[in-house]
């Protein structure tokens, strides 16, 4: 047997030598690495400096504060702690805070042969009130000129293609400081942003958002956008919403003399929006449990009417215009309180639809879209049942419309409000009815308004003995009238006024001229009859 050398068994001692060579390159890479990293903090500084000074010379009107910046060499990326966005105007609050905001090298796209960067913002705050916004309306600078992008750009040299937020909250407070309409837990994701992969359609890109909103309610928009198409970036998208709380939008409401309270809101449907189209497709549009109230009082008359006239002119000039389509498959109002409020004489008087339940179908502003039809359902002061149908056709010529309307066995206590505050009486029994039938064509309403009084009685000997004798004697004029028209057959009292003529202002909508039909005929038909029975009496004796 061989026995092995000497030089042999030292090399199997020790293993395989690594060349120096090898151990020289390896350490001055690591120096290299960590001479890197240590400079990367002594650049901070300026470059925090630097970026917060671009930021704020782009801006027009905001101010940018950026405490902390850290630049990595490695990677090429950039972070951002503490940013923080004001207006000069309202400086408190910020109108923006991110905590957590990081830009690097998408590098999976240098295979693409681009040379862009990812976003990664955790945790952004947006945060506007009224002042804040009202100074925005205000100022002479439109928005797309206030530098936004060029400030964004300042953060990072790259183009950023993809964007990831987390976690982010949107608050606007209106005048209730209490009741702050926030958008919470929002995500977005967005990907091919500069548009690396190159598209088989208009919409490049592709991205989901979703928050809560309002604490309870939920949304979603995903689709697809190109966020580089001029002047504006367009986007189409499916949208949800569910069991969103309407009552967060009181106090913008009651500028218009709106009251809301309680009710949630859900919604499904389409929106695109670009250049040469904006659309908005809903599939259903669902409100319920909500009271909703219009005031109409002397003092804001003025401004109801500037109200009415800019709706007037903002349907007209929505109204078949071939690039804006705006289409309500299906809209529903259920299990609701709807009323109108109104100060005669003094006294407040409400006029409502209790449980009330309203389906629109097919409502669009488009004519090719053919007619809308809805049917409504209640009780009319809360007792009366409440029917009601009508379909509103093309506007091509004017309103065009089909109406009928029931109301039975209204209490008529419950119109005591309304009668004293119009024919100084009131009731203490009976019941009111009303049919109506009305069309609308070709400028012109033909139809009629019936209403029904039954066991009717205005004067109680014992509710009225601390009312004025003048005033009692009225009140048994009245009743005596009731008893003199009453249909013996059906101890009912009943008129009938017909309604025809052209319409005064050809120019007007349809939802103005549903509600002007019936306001006039209820207020205008029926209670005058109480006054002029009372004069015909009076001229006989």
């Amino acid at each position: 047997m061989v026995e092995p050398s000497e030089p042999a068994l030292r090399g199997t001692d020790r293993g395989v030598r690594v060349p120096k060579v090898l151990l020289w390159i390896v350490g001055i890479v690591v120096s290299l690495v960590l001479i890197v990293f240590i400079a990367s903090f002594f650049i901070d500084e300026p470059l925090r400096r630097t970026t917060e000074r671009r930021m704020n010379q782009s801006l027009k009107g905001y101010k940018v504060r950026l405490p902390k910046l850290h630049f990595s060499l490695i990677g090429l990326s950039i972070t951002l702690k503490g940013l923080t966005i004001s207006q000069e105007a309202h400086p408190q609050p910020p109108v923006a805070e991110f905590p957590y905001l990081r830009a690097s090298v998408q590098w999976r796209e240098i295979l693409s042969g681009k040379l862009v960067g990812d976003m990664r913002v955790d945790g952004p705050k947006v945060h506007v009130n009224l002042l804040q916004l009202k100074a925005e309306a205000a100022s002479k600078v439109p928005m797309k000129q206030k530098g936004w992008q060029q400030a964004f750009e300042a953060i990072y040299p790259l183009k950023i293609n993809l964007l990831k937020i987390t976690d982010g909250s949107l608050t606007y407070i209106d005048q209730d400081p209490k009741r702050p309409l926030k958008l919470s837990g929002l995500s977005l994701t967005a990907n091919n942003i500069r548009n690396i992969h190159l598209p088989d359609k208009v919409y490049p890109s592709d991205f989901r958002l979703e928050t809560d909103i309002f604490g309870s309610g939920h949304g979603t928009v995903e689709g697809r956008a190109n966020f580089l198409a001029e002047p504006t970036p367009a986007v189409k998208a499916a949208i949800e919403l569910a069991k969103v709380p309407i009552a967060y939008f009181a106090p913008m409401a009651a500028r218009s003399n709106v009251r809301i309270e309680g009710g949630v809101l859900s919604a499904s449907g389409n929106v695109e929006y670009g250049r040469k189209v904006q659309t908005v497709r809903l599939k259903k549009l669902s409100i319920h449990g909500v009271k909703l109230d219009y005031i109409h009082t002397v003092q804001t008359a003025r401004a109801e009417a500037r109200r009415a006239e800019k709706v007037k002119e903002a349907a007209k000039e929505v109204s078949n215009k071939p690039d804006l389509i705006l289409t309500i498959e299906h809209f529903s109002l259920t299990e609701s309180n709807v009323g109108f409020i109104n100060t005669y004489g003094g006294r407040k008087v409400r006029l409502f639809l209790s449980d009330a339940n309203l389906y629109l179908d097919n409502f669009s502003n488009q004519f090719s879209k053919g007619p809308a039809k809805a049917r409504l359902s209640g009780r009319f002061m809360g007792s009366g049942a409440t029917q009601a149908t009508a379909t509103f056709r093309p506007e091509d010529k004017g309103p065009d419309l089909d109406l009928y309307l029931k109301i039975d066995n209204t209490q008529l206590v419950s119109l005591n409000d309304l009668l004293r505050s119009y024919g100084n009486f009131d009731v203490t029994a009976g019941t009111f009815s009303l049919v109506t039938e009305l069309h609308v064509k070709n400028n012109r309403v033909d139809g009629y308004i019936k209403p029904f009084f039954k066991d009717m009685k205005v004067y109680d000997r014992r509710q009225d003995k601390n009312k004025g004798f003048f005033h009692r004697v009225y009140e048994m004029l009245v009743g005596g009238v009731a008893k003199l028209l009453e249909n013996k057959p059906r101890d009912q009292v009943a008129t009938k006024a017909d309604i025809s003529g052209p319409l005064k202002n050809p120019k007007t909508s349809t939802w103005q001229v549903v509600v002007e039909l019936i306001k006039n005929a209820f207020i205008k038909a029926i209670l005058p009859t109480f006054e002029r029975n009372v004069d015909a009496l009076g001229k006989r004796k």
